[in-house]
């Protein structure tokens, strides 16, 4: 037997480690553009941030600025009262009954006692007349018998029941006269009337609103000040009014009356002042501002409310200051300053301390300063620095 040598075989399938490799070569490549690529974009959104904060930070703001002034600054109180007419009533028939007649018209001014509406009489003056008959016959039958009773003709009773007679027939009388009297709707007060609420023809029942009268000159005015306030108002102390119907208008009057207690609730004192009101101009119910003037005028500093910032912090203002650059050149420096603030009126507050007269503050554009910023002035329009601003119309 011949040995059989067995050879090796030889393998024909393609070997995949290169193609492993590639495949992981472009992998890691790919993910290197993309993380160089946000790289890139980061760096240069970076730089841009940069310029255009660079940018912004070399502009010089524009501010507008005011002066710090003494004025006179007068102390007062204020609140919100109603207006309320002197006299006023709305007026009913006191019984029922159906308009017969209506002698006004709406919004006319009645005087005192004029007659504004009658209800229809039906048999009143029928009732009436008969119990005028009744009356003449009771007084002939008294005379008679006042005349017998001298004669000794009749005893003292029948006379006595005479005289009794007339008196309630002379009282039905005048029950029927009062009754009628009711039909008639007058006005108790000289003033203005409102709008009529009932026509002729209707039936109304007793209480029935038929018209209000006002009486507008004078006006009261009713508010309400705090129990602290006491001590600084009197009866005869001036005050001033104002409505936002007549706005720019200041209506002068007094104070007429104080309440005689405070309210335990709200530890409010009701305060009534009057003042004319020849043309009607103020009407009852309507909302009013009310000012009264306390103790004498005090000299304070004075500035726009817009030029302070409010913070919980404290109260700030920026105070311009004029120093020279590196070249000579003169520029305008802002610096915070912390104030205290007093009381504010209008488009004014006061200063108590920090800022001196005549120290120039800035009153527009803040938000776009820090504390040693260089502005630009530019006061062609500034915020509203007015002790009394008229009230606006919406």
């Amino acid at each position: 037997m011949n040995d059989i040598t067995t050879l090796p075989r030889t393998s024909t399938a393609p070997t995949r480690r290169p193609r492993t490799w590639l495949r992981v070569t472009l992998m890691l490549l790919a993910v290197g553009l993309v993380a160089g690529g946000l790289i890139f974009f980061q760096q240069f959104k970076a730089g841009i941030l940069k310029q255009v904060v660079a940018s912004i930070r070399s502009e010089v703001p524009t501010v507008a600025t005011a002066t710090a002034s003494m004025q006179a600054w007068q102390s007062s109180l204020t609140s919100v009262g109603t207006a309320r007419a002197s006299n006023g009533a709305d007026l009913a028939a006191e019984i029922a009954g159906v308009v017969d007649q209506i002698d006004f018209e709406s919004g006319q001014t009645a005087a005192a006692g004029t007659t504004l509406l009658r209800l229809r009489p039906n048999d009143d003056e029928a009732k009436l007349a008969q119990l005028q008959a009744s009356a003449d016959l009771a007084n002939v039958t008294l005379q008679r018998d006042l005349k017998q009773w001298e004669a000794r003709g009749v005893a003292q009773a029948t006379v006595d029941a005479d005289q009794a007679n007339v008196k309630v027939t002379r009282a039905q009388i005048a029950a029927q006269q009062a009754v009628m009297a009711e039909k008639n709707v007058r006005a108790p007060f000289a003033g203005r009337l409102g709008v009529r609420q009932v026509d002729v023809g209707q039936f109304i029942a007793a209480g029935t609103p038929i018209v209000t009268l006002q009486q507008l000159d004078p006006m009261f005015v009713d508010f309400y000040l705090p129990q602290q306030a006491l001590g600084q108002i009197a009866s005869g102390q001036k005050v001033e009014v104002t409505a936002d119907a007549w706005p720019g208008r200041t209506f002068q009057g007094k104070i007429d009356s104080l309440n005689a207690k405070v309210d335990p609730t709200s530890r409010m004192l009701q305060i009534r002042a009057s003042l004319p009101n020849p043309d009607g101009a103020l009407l009852p119910g309507m909302y009013v501002g009310v000012s009264i003037a306390t103790g004498e005028p005090l000299p304070l500093i004075t500035i726009p409310n817009a030029a302070v910032a409010y913070n919980p912090y404290g109260s700030l203002v920026y105070v311009v200051h004029d120093e020279k650059d590196a070249k000579g050149a003169e520029q305008h420096l802002v610096k915070q300053q912390f104030v205290t603030t007093g009381a504010a009126r209008g488009d004014q507050v006061s200063i108590l301390k920090g800022i001196g007269v005549n120290d120039v503050v800035v009153t527009a554009g803040q938000l776009k300063l820090h504390n040693g910023s260089i502005v630009k002035i530019d006061n062609a329009v500034r915020p509203a620095d007015n002790p009394a601003p008229e009230p606006q119309d919406h």
